[in-house]
């Protein structure tokens, strides 16, 4: 057994402990279930916020994306975290408030208090089908990381990853994930910088030589067209409105003032470890330019890869940091799908509670398929959520009842038009989204009259 197992085993024993402890608090029902009691602070809001979002996709996708493509992976995600502040500031206020003034614990069933139980089972139907690839992005990630360091086949690997996913949620609620979330956000912040120390001490010479990235250090390019930046930006940039797993973290702050803290402290959280993680995966295709580092052509092999060359104590330190990344992730997605499940679906407790080790066994058998890049499957899922942002803009914006229809519309626009590849497909399930709830509540209004 390993240095990087039994950290794996020390990891896991903390975790449970946490989730444990959590539970000594009460899960009296599901709002402590699912949005712990709405009492939580702006640090650990922000905390749990910036876990749940920065995921594997980070430090094995984008290091991965930064290695292949260059400087536009570092654009691709500024552009996701400048749309989030954006709506964040905005829209955050008035959902966390309009989640306490209507009592509504699931995110389908905030949108379901204006537009009936329907459209919110469609919405809650819709998120269970689309995160599954964003949640198996999760566990291949950690997977591989896993594999490469110690020794552990794929497939045990996403067994042990779905096995703390599945127990954290259960145990524990949204407190447990929410508390070991903060822990989680701190190792990931610190082992970011860290190896970003560590990988330019290898090269100092970087800055002056990326020059011998070529294309790769400018925008467009024959990688990053304006096609591809749409395809993957459209879905990107409102991502806060439109998943589920982060859309709840609105409903959790105690007061305005813990909310206005969770998005400042997310903010800079975010800023720090997207220029991190985007440095590392340049600096690392500067060296494989020098010959100092293998030329890599599967991306998400890049960062396994490097943990293979550090000193033992950064790789392992590296190596927790993504494991802690992709299990609060995963943790927070199926504890949102889960109170779906119990609000929207089935309405029973039991049948939430079940919905967390199915979904979890589902997300599983996917991930072991390992069907597509981890960049490409996290932006599958925000493309095909894209059909439920209509709803929640009109929500807010209008008086709009009638909804049902806008979002499967949205949602059959996104599954044909991702399964053609056609490049414009979030701008499309969003112009068929609005027309159609528009002309469906247009025409509701006139027969009314």
């Amino acid at each position: 057994m390993n240095s990087f197992t039994i950290a794996i085993l020390l990891y896991a024993v903390a975790g449970t402990a946490i989730a444990i402890y959590a539970r000594r608090y009460g899960l009296r029902g599901d709002k402590d279930y699912y949005i712990a009691g709405r009492n939580v602070g702006g640090l650990v809001s922000a905390l749990t916020y910036a876990a749940t979002t920065y995921s594997a996709f980070m430090m094995v996708g984008l290091v991965g994306l930064s290695y292949a493509t260059g400087v536009g992976a570092y654009g691709f995600e500024m552009f996701y975290l400048l749309g989030t502040l954006m709506l964040l500031s905005y829209y955050g206020p008035k959902i966390w408030r309009m989640s306490r003034e209507s009592g509504a614990i699931s995110p389908a069933e905030l949108i379901g208090k204006r537009f009936g139980t329907g459209t919110a089972m469609a919405v809650a139907l819709i998120s269970l089908v689309a995160l599954i690839p964003y949640t198996s992005s999760q566990l291949i990630g950690v997977s591989l990381v896993v594999e490469k360091l110690s020794g552990i086949d794929f497939s045990v690997a996403i067994a042990i990853s779905a096995l703390l996913i599945a127990l954290w949620a259960f145990i524990g609620g949204l407190r447990g994930v929410a508390w070991t979330d903060a822990v989680q956000g701190v190792i990931m912040l610190s082992a970011a910088v860290l190896a970003v120390a560590y990988v330019y001490s290898m090269n100092p010479d970087f800055a002056a030589e990326t020059s011998k990235l070529g294309e790769l250090m400018h925008v467009p390019n024959r990688i990053w067209t304006p096609q591809l930046f749409i395809k993957l930006t459209v879905p990107w940039f409102f991502f806060a409105l439109t998943n589920p797993q982060v859309f709840q973290r609105l409903f959790i702050p105690k007061d305005e003032r813990a909310l206005k803290r969770m998005v400042v402290y997310f903010g800079l959280f975010g800023l720090v470890y997207t220029v991190m993680v985007t440095l590392i995966g340049l600096m690392l295709r500067v060296m494989a330019e020098n010959g100092q580092f293998p030329m890599i052509n599967d991306r998400d092999l890049v960062t396994p890869t490097l943990l293979s060359l550090l000193p033992s104590w950064l790789s392992l330190l590296i190596g927790i940091s993504i494991l802690s990344a992709a299990i609060t992730t995963a943790n927070s997605i199926i504890l949102s799908l889960s109170s779906m499940v119990s609000r929207d679906i089935a309405r029973s407790q039991l049948a939430g509670r079940a919905a967390i080790v199915v979904l979890t066994i589902a997300v599983a058998i996917f991930a072991s398929t390992r069907p597509a890049y981890i960049v490409e499957l996290a932006v599958m899922s925000s493309t095909l959520l894209l059909s439920t942002l209509p709803l929640v803009l009109a929500m807010i914006h209008t008086k709009f009842s009638r909804g049902l229809e806008a979002v499967i519309a949205g949602f059959v626009t996104a599954l044909v038009l991702s399964y053609m590849k056609y490049p414009f497909t979030g701008v499309a399930v969003l112009a068929v989204g609005f027309a159609v709830l528009l002309a469906t509540n247009l025409i509701k209004r006139e027969e009314k009259a």
